[in-house]
């Protein structure tokens, strides 16, 4: 296809088996940010319908889907170019690749609508397929964050293991933040949740934690929830693992929601985890219950001082524990030209993810509501305040003493020249022997007095 970016640098690429790959605009700019980290034993892809945007990546590896002039917002577009690229997809993961993140920002065009293309072909090639994703900030609409539940419901289809991370929460979380950098902090998270479940497998660990850890973790894991904590002190343990269950990031802090839970420590070798401390762990293991399937390892790592880091990945959450996602499976998106409003379970899961957005939508309409209360009482005076007279010649003092509060009449009259058919006059309350004729020619005019 003419103008058509080929798939690039993939005989290069790191012989890993895990790839990091960005769909979209948002999950694109994640790559790029994570690219530039430099992490390591990971392998990169970017995959875009903008032509434009794929030139400006640092990224090697790039693969357009459609003519390259992007989707104009429209997932459906974006999905139906994926879907004929869908031999090409399937070529750029050939390459040994057990495992695979797909990043994406959702509430656009080609985020929404190829990424779950994408994670079909990852999910039938038998890799280990993992979604990362964002849902927009409340400023950007209510339209974005609706595209982005049902693109988060479709992806949630073929993926093992689904992070959704809300922007919002990174809004709320970092108030000061101007608009570049509060895009750029989505960057780091995404970032972070790829580049922390990759180190387990990548970093050798004293109390190893393998790829098979990882992927009996993962896999058919439905919803995730992944984050990292940091404690030191007394207790740093139990302080680092409640660190990570309680950042706002986290949907739940429910472990006992989840059936996996893989566990895995980060301390310096001078201030090692010390055997005493292992009670810390066991106590946690015990206390999600018998059921649940728990793997923890221990890996060095030198800038933490007299810190401990543990990052914990707990799977087995259904769609239904994140709100509005069961639902959106199973409604229709609205035909091109067919205006549907939004069902009460999109809007009950926005309420859930944006409750300021959810306030601030039932104050607009009750405004609405009462405006349009007001219009209506307004026509309604309107009415008991016009008189409308066929005849122009009929007696207006005989009118003005039968409707007193009148305060316009309306002659209706026929065309007699270029003058307007309808005349209006005004009846000066401040006059009340008579009144002022507006808007009348003045051949046309007389004086209208009481008898």
């Amino acid at each position: 296809m003419d103008g058509m970016i080929p798939t690039i640098g993939l005989d290069i690429l790191q012989d890993s088996i895990i790839k990091v790959l960005g769909v979209g605009g948002g999950g694109c700019n994640a790559v790029n940010y994570m690219y530039r980290q430099g992490i390591r034993d990971v392998s990169f892809l970017v995959c875009n319908t903008d032509s434009m945007a794929l030139e400006k990546m640092s990224v090697p590896a790039k693969l357009q889907i459609g003519p390259g002039l992007g989707a104009g917002g429209r997932p459906q577009v974006a999905e139906d170019f994926a879907q004929g690229s869908e031999d090409r997809i399937r070529e750029a993961l050939d390459d040994g690749t057990k495992m695979v993140f797909i990043t994406a920002g959702m509430g656009g065009g080609t985020g929404t609508g190829a990424s779950p293309v994408v994670a079909k072909v990852a999910h039938e090639m038998g890799i280990l397929t993992v979604g990362i994703v964002t849902i927009p900030f409340a400023f950007e609409g209510r339209k974005a964050i609706q595209k982005a539940m049902r693109g988060v419901a479709k992806l949630a289809q073929y993926t093992d293991a689904l992070l959704v991370i809300n922007n919002e929460k990174l809004r709320l979380l970092f108030s000061d933040l101007d608009l570049p950098n509060a895009f750029s902090k989505a960057d780091e998270v995404l970032c972070n949740a790829a580049k922390s479940i990759a180190e387990i497998i990548t970093i050798p660990g004293y109390i190893n934690t393998d790829f098979q850890d990882v992927y009996n973790t993962l896999k058919d894991g439905n919803v995730a929830i992944m984050n990292v904590g940091e404690a030191e002190g007394e207790n740093r343990i139990t302080k680092a693992i409640e660190d990570a269950l309680t950042s706002p990031l986290v949907n739940t802090n429910d472990v006992h929601g989840a059936s996996r839970i893989l566990l895995n420590f980060y301390c310096s070798t001078e201030h090692a985890i010390r055997m005493q401390e292992l009670a810390q762990v066991q106590e946690f293991c015990d206390s999600v219950g018998d059921d649940v399937d728990v793997k923890w390892g221990a890996s060095y790592d030198e800038t933490l001082g007299e810190k401990v880091k543990v990052t914990i990945i707990a799977t087995g959450y259904s769609v239904t524990d994140i709100p509005g996602l069961d639902a959106a499976l199973q409604e229709e998106e609205p035909k091109p030209q067919e205006k549907k409003e939004p069902t009460k379970s999109i809007d009950d899961s926005i309420a859930a993810f944006y409750p300021e957005s959810d306030k601030q939508a039932a104050a607009e309409k009750k405004e609405e509501e009462k405006q349009s209360e007001e219009d209506s009482n307004k026509e309604s005076k309107s009415d008991e305040d016009t008189i409308i007279i066929e005849d122009a010649d009929d007696d207006f003092s005989r009118i003005k003493e039968e409707k007193s509060d009148a305060q316009e009449v309306t002659i209706n009259r026929p065309v007699e020249s270029d003058s307007p058919t309808t005349d209006t006059i005004k009846f000066d309350e401040n006059d009340s022997s008579e009144v002022d004729i507006e808007k009348i020619p003045a051949w046309k005019r007389w004086r209208m007095k009481r008898k």
